[in-house]
């Protein structure tokens, strides 16, 4: 948490910087916003001083969309709320998930963290939203999940791009010397009809940059909408069609080593014993490591290939031990029954049930029993990740929910402060909310191993439906 304090206390001033070029602009309006994150990784002919748009000199326009993109669409969505207020089309942008930064923080997550439904307007609820929001800020948990992403981006989202499009016309006003409100916007161009004047923003990036946005922004009326509101094509569509290498398990680095993961099947219990002797005479095998984590316990096979790695997982022979809650369906029904049956087992009584229904003729009462397991999400595409610890700094590439836990969690497992940690984020085959950090923190020990070697960690369909961070089984 010290980290996290350290890190929170980076705020800055917006303001103008200017590198010759291009610019980032994008803009929300908050007492004390976190430092830009992209300032650290610009491109040549780039310059920002707001997390969300960049603008380059060969005119590209990248929007930042910091949600994890799992097939739900949140990337198209959050792009369209720059791109109306930007007045680009989503076919004249670039769209990225951007770096992990406390400055993407998830506060609409944090609000509806609390005892309240969202329906629930009183004046308690509206201050206990009020509270965690503020606790979500400092926290800056980047994060992606509960429905939140298009409520929580709508806003901020929106006066970044209307910020963009105001500092590009005030640079294009005082380059052709008129008044901005005589300026139009025209895809990506800026132009006077008057004399027939124009400009890309490309080349007025690095002007625009030295413009001081104003301290509040109208935004645009819902009537004025021209993309918002109405169908779209998605911007990750293109690539997943013809299969573009965008999901994790398409990550290849130089000198890859592979891997999987074998951990005990009773959670929260070590191994009593294991001989990994068979295992180790795979051929392709490197290394057998512990893995000791507060996720779960067990052992990480690190190979020249997913196969070997595969079957020297399945030759590991350990005594796991009992587990200390009900080991399968049967016995998590029957535990499930003798709750229901336990006097006073009701989370809520409302009433008198008998009494209600005294008086209610037989044909119109209607009886029925529910019930559901513990399910697991199943991704399509199995928990994986890929970590690289060289010369004190890990660096991660994985389909995450939350890129800023993951980087605090993945380093703090083998030693890295955060500061040293570099999360990239994928897209999702699926997520659901079960990607977390677990499959990055066992890639992170298994990195560590082999320091200088990346390693590509997947894991087997039975561990992944096994290790699963279940929906609670009720009845």
């Amino acid at each position: 948490m010290a980290t996290i304090g350290k890190i929170a206390r980076r705020t800055f001033l917006i303001g103008a910087a200017a590198i010759a070029g291009g610019v980032a602009v994008g803009y929300w309006y908050v007492s004390r916003p976190y430092a830009n994150p992209l300032e650290d990784e610009l491109a040549d002919g780039e310059v920002t001083f707001n997390p969300y748009v960049k603008i380059a000199s060969d005119n590209t326009v990248t929007v930042i969309a910091p949600r994890a993109e799992m097939g739900q669409g949140i990337a198209t969505t959050l792009a369209a709320f720059v791109a109306e207020e930007l007045g680009v089309s989503l076919d004249e942008i670039k769209v990225e998930h951007g770096p992990a930064s406390f400055a993407y923080y998830n506060g609409t997550m944090m609000e509806e963290a609390g005892p309240f439904p969202w329906f629930d307007e009183s004046l308690l609820a509206t201050m206990a939203r009020g509270a965690f929001g503020t606790v979500g800020k400092v926290l800056g948990l980047q994060a992606t999940g509960g429905s939140t992403s298009t409520r929580d981006g709508f806003e901020r989202m929106r006066q970044a791009g209307a910020a963009a499009r105001h500092v590009l016309l005030e640079a294009a006003a005082a380059r052709f010397g008129v008044p901005a409100a005589q300026l139009e916007t025209s895809g990506r161009t800026i132009v006077h009809k008057a004399s027939g004047k124009s400009a890309s923003f490309g080349e007025l990036a690095a002007d625009a940059a030295k413009v001081a946005p104003p301290k509040s922004l109208k935004l645009k009326e819902r009537s004025e909408w021209t993309i918002l509101g109405k169908p779209q094509r998605r911007v990750d569509m293109l690539a997943k069609v013809t299969g573009a290498p965008i999901f994790s398990l398409d990550v290849t680095l130089p000198d890859m080593l592979f891997g999987t993961v074998r951990m005990s099947p009773v959670f929260w219990q070590k191994p009593r014993s294991a001989d990994l002797s068979k295992a180790e005479a795979v051929k392709g095998v490197v290394k057998i490591v512990p893995i000791d984590s507060t996720y779960g316990y067990g052992f990480g096979v690190i190979a020249e290939n997913t196969w070997a790695a595969f079957q020297a997982a399945e030759l590991i022979e350990a005594d796991w031990g009992e587990a200390p809650y009900p080991a399968d369906n049967k016995a998590v029904d029957k535990a499930l029954e003798t709750a229901l049956a336990a006097e006073g087992s009701a989370l809520r009584d409302d009433g008198d049930v008998d009494v209600a229904f005294a008086d209610a003729p037989q044909e119109r009462v209607i009886e029925a029993e529910y019930a559901v397991p513990f399910l697991a999400h199943a991704c399509m595409e199995p928990m994986n990740a890929t970590a690289l610890v060289k010369d004190g700094k890990l660096e991660i590439w994985a389909p995450n929910q939350m890129p800023t836990l993951v980087e605090y969690l993945s380093g703090a497992a083998i030693g890295i402060d955060s500061a040293n940690v570099t999360a990239h984020t994928t897209w999702l085959g699926g997520g659901f909310g079960r990607r977390e950090a677990d499959m990055t923190i066992y890639a992170a020990i298994m990195a560590k191993a082999v320091e200088g070697r990346p390693v590509k960690v997947i894991w087997t369909r039975e561990e992944d439906i096994r290790h699963d961070t279940y929906r609670p089984a009720a009845k």
